[in-house]
């Protein structure tokens, strides 16, 4: 039965994955997520229902356009079983409980920002907003009123310590240093695990992100590299291993 259930966590996470995929690449440009329906960037055939099941299809399809042959990336599959893997990892952490509906809602939000901000450099305030509302309300019911005002706290406290770690990082390297959207999504994670370890992902996601932009930068000096989804895997990492400030403190003590 716990095999059974993990397994459907995993089949709805590749469903959620494949849609955020769609959201995370029109949202940002202003498109709409229902027209045009999935279609192939390169001939424009649409796609059947049965070209649209999550990692499935590909493997059918043999990662190739039924009409034109192309080939179909397979960053699409990855992506639809990474999802997959934390919807069911997300269960296996908090179990049956509104925990684990918090982490699912908070990840999802992160894989939309993971492909919208590498696709164009964007993190999307609608996505922040809905998904920050959505927070608030199942954090609600787990810690009450006065627990959802400590959270709002906290991810001021959060908004404000990247806000001015972009301006001390547009000082010193005389250009701007981030983004807004990823000021604003600092303030999501105070709201989600409190300002201490919002600060904390910030240090784990230049450590995840500084080899992978060192290696980009030397294939291509000039290429732009967007944080988001490195605040996206650390936030992750945060959540679905349980850290907090002081098992961090406690771990550089050692």
């Amino acid at each position: 039965m716990y095999l059974s259930i993990i397994l459907l966590f995993f089949i709805v996470g590749t469903i959620f994955g494949s849609f955020y995929n769609v959201v995370g690449y029109r949202v940002p440009k202003g498109e709409s997520l229902i027209y045009p329906p999935s279609h192939c960037p390169k001939c424009n055939h649409k796609l059947t229902p049965l070209e649209l099941i999550p990692i499935f299809s590909f493997l059918f399809l043999g990662g190739k356009c039924k009409s034109c042959k192309d080939k179909i990336s397979l960053f699409y599959p990855i992506f639809e079983f990474a999802s997959g893997v934390l919807f069911a990892l997300s269960y296996v952490v908090f179990g049956f409980s509104l925990d684990c509906l918090l982490s699912i809602v908070f990840i999802s939000m992160l894989l939309i920002i993971i492909i919208s901000d590498y696709q164009t450099m964007t993190i999307p305030d609608s996505v922040l907003i809905i998904f920050s509302l959505m927070i608030i309300v199942i954090k609600f019911f787990i810690v009450g009123v006065n627990g959802v005002g400590v959270s709002l706290l906290n991810s001021l406290i959060a908004f404000v310590f990247m806000f001015l770690l972009k301006l001390f990082g547009d000082f010193l390297f005389k250009r701007e240093s981030m983004g807004g959207g990823d000021i604003k999504l600092m303030a999501v994670f105070g709201l989600m695990f409190g300002y201490k370890m919002a600060i904390v992902s910030v240090f784990i996601s230049a450590v995840i992100g500084l080899p992978i932009s060192l290696l980009l930068l030397k294939n291509n000096p000039s290429h732009e590299i967007p944080f988001g989804p490195f605040l996206a895997i650390a936030a992750i990492l945060i959540v679905l291993l349980k850290l907090d400030f002081n098992s961090i403190i406690n771990l550089l003590t050692i």
